[in-house]
């Protein structure tokens, strides 16, 4: 019986850890305030925070000014970018950032892409962040966009995108992944 007993109190112990580890929650809209560079957003963050100061010295002119490619913006409609999952990490102290991140969520805006299927993740200059997310995707520059599809990547963009447009980048990652599937069936 008191072994019976002594079970049923590790099993319980066991099962209440488990429970209070899952039920941590991830910190959103983190910021901080560094010597060097002032206010700084670092972590999981939502699309509102940056409009507001001192990100939105940046974030709204580029994201306003942005002319977008018309065509690829169609495409990524028609290759349903919004089955897709995208994760952007950035920095809010680098420059390729407040260029390339306000452009990308103005695409994804403009496609009405799902919030609740992006995730941001702002890091410091050492490209941290307090969940170490990046270490899982290996981010070396900031801005990367994974795009992932059933949890697997299909492709990114690293700190800028090699046509000029991130919307064309896009384009292309999403034909490689339906050349991939083509590719599969054919074998």
């Amino acid at each position: 019986m008191k072994k019976l007993i002594t079970n049923v109190a590790v099993i319980s112990c066991l099962a209440f850890t488990a429970q209070q580890v899952s039920a941590q929650k991830v910190v959103v809209n983190r910021e901080v305030e560094t010597t060097n560079d002032g206010k700084m957003l670092l972590g999981n963050q939502l699309k509102d925070q940056f409009l507001k100061a001192p990100y939105a010295d940046w974030y709204v002119k580029e994201h306003d000014e942005y002319a977008m490619d018309q065509k690829a913006i169609n495409d990524l409609k028609k290759d349903k970018i919004n089955s897709y999952n995208i994760t952007v990490f950035m920095g809010t102290w680098c420059e390729d950032s407040h260029r390339d991140f306000p452009r990308l969520m103005k695409i994804l805006e403009e496609v009405k892409y799902p919030e609740n299927k992006l995730t941001i993740i702002a890091v410091n200059r050492k490209k941290e962040s307090p969940t170490g997310d990046e270490g899982r995707y290996n981010i070396q520059k900031v801005p990367t966009i994974i795009v992932e599809k059933y949890g697997k990547e299909i492709g990114r963009i690293i700190e800028m995108p090699t046509t000029g447009y991130i919307e064309r980048d896009l384009v292309n990652i999403l034909k490689k992944d339906d050349q991939s599937v083509i590719n599969e069936i054919l074998k």
